[in-house]
């Protein structure tokens, strides 16, 4: 995230120390503003304001305690260092409980108090990038997880917002991780299905044994033990979203009947003859190619081409590796607000640390990691990237090799504009994905 460049506001009635300090904070390149009264400093205490206060506790008119109560009523988390001669343990105690963030006597080494400055510039910094994050997240709720500035992530949520007031099924395609069910939820809260239900069914986990009564339902006598009707997951969803992910472990002798629900829109329950129609939009999920299942005898290949009306197709973060700080930070925040601890600063050192490293469980595993290193149980500097250990050639050929991919992701897989991009021939492009085993059609979020 980007730095929100910040100042010090530094409060002094005379003028000798005031100019003194003001140029001990621009000798240790720190912006400053000095002004001479309390009233002074108000109209730059407003919420979010980018600085920290430096005040005199003995001050003229308002002092230096009632300009700190009132910076507090404005952001009581603005750090607020009280300087004063005349202080005593009393007066200490009382600014800290007041929620100063500091409290220097005078006389002071002009070194300790640029020292207490800059860190309070730090945490005001984290402070501001924190609620900026958050603002932007709130953005984003309709479609949570969804995070990230670059092209790929961009295109899939215009692809959502343009999708979520349809009917049109939806399948999406993903490695594992990548947030498909993120996709899901967001095409549900954003569209007019919001108000119905969410049902998602997990069909590699689903034991076969119970598979057919759990998504159609169920009549009393149907089998040993079912003693009353049951709706399945199908007519739960009726009015909302019925999201199956892992669609490729469910079983071939039911998707013949899923068919006939996408095809008819009705279910019929085990141990009745009465079809039930039902209104839900289907969203899958999968992270094999389909097709390539469904020519190989694994997956029929007529339920294939009628799911297969949108594909919305996720990068892993290895193709979009500018995302991942961005992500981190914004996992941490929420880690810091559901443990209750404070959220840890993510430096240029630790992000760029983040983006070298492979992440082959996806926004998942970058989850985990941010939470373990929230709650101080994961230090991912002492860690070694996969990178570390490659030979030169490697490091290049790998360098290369994002570089295409981060083309392609930008332009939807067209390999002329990405050879343009690049600056390349474009059979050389070709070339080079045949060499890499990279097909475009991976790139396309619509197919």
């Amino acid at each position: 995230m980007t730095a929100i460049p910040l100042r010090v506001l530094y409060v002094e009635d005379d003028e000798a120390v005031r100019m003194a300090g003001c140029q001990t904070f621009a000798l240790a390149d720190l912006a400053v503003e000095g002004v001479d009264r309390a009233e002074a400093a108000l109209p730059s205490l407003a919420s979010d304001a980018p600085l920290v206060l430096v005040t005199d506790v003995r001050l003229p008119g308002m002092d230096g305690m009632g300009l700190l109560r009132r910076a507090m009523e404005i952001d009581p988390d603005l750090p607020v260092i009280l300087v004063t001669g005349h202080g005593d343990v009393a007066m200490a105690v009382e600014a800290m409980r007041a929620g100063a963030y500091d409290f220097i006597e005078k006389p002071f080494a002009p070194e300790a108090m640029v020292e207490v400055v800059r860190r309070a510039l730090e945490k005001r910094q984290l402070v501001l990038e924190n609620r900026a994050l958050k603002a932007r997240l709130a953005e984003d709720i309709a479609i949570e997880g969804l995070l990230g500035d670059s092209a790929p992530m961009q295109q899939v949520r215009t692809l959502i917002a343009e999708l979520a007031d349809t009917d049109v099924d939806v399948l999406v395609l993903g490695e594992t991780g990548t947030g498909k069910e993120k996709v899901a939820r967001g095409l549900h809260e954003a569209g007019r299905r919001r108000s119905g239900n969410f049902v998602a069914i997990n069909c590699a986990a689903l034991p076969e044994s119970v598979f057919e009564s759990e998504m159609f339902g169920v009549e009393p006598g149907a089998y040993t033990g079912a003693t009353r009707s049951r709706a399945g997951k199908i007519e739960h969803a009726t009015g909302g979203t019925l999201f199956l992910d892992e669609i490729e472990g469910m079983p071939l002798a039911l998707q013949a009947k899923l068919l006939r629900v996408l095809q008819e829109r009705v279910v019929e329950r085990l141990g009745s003859n009465r079809l039930i129609p039902v209104d839900c939009r289907i969203v899958a999920a999968t992270k094999v190619d389909l097709k390539a299942e469904s020519e190989a005898g694994r997956f029929r290949a007529d339920l294939y081409y009628r799911l297969n009306v949108v594909t919305v197709a996720l990068p892993p973060l290895r193709e979009r590796r500018e995302d991942i700080p961005r992500l981190f930070q914004a996992f941490c925040l929420r880690a810091a607000e559901r443990y209750r601890r404070p959220p840890p600063v993510i430096d240029t050192v630790l992000a760029d640390w983040l983006m070298s490293a492979d992440w082959p469980g996806n926004v998942r595993e970058l989850l985990h990691a941010a939470e373990r290193h929230t709650l101080g149980l994961w230090q991912p500097l002492a860690e070694t990237p996969a990178e570390a250990g490659r030979t030169m050639p490697q490091r290049i050929a790998a360098f290369e090799q994002f570089l295409i991919e981060s083309a392609l992701a930008e332009t939807g897989g067209d390999v002329a504009a990405a050879a343009l991009t690049l600056g390349v021939p474009r059979k050389t492009l070709y070339d080079k994905l045949a060499r890499l085993n990279l097909p475009p059609r991976r790139f396309r979020l619509v197919q």
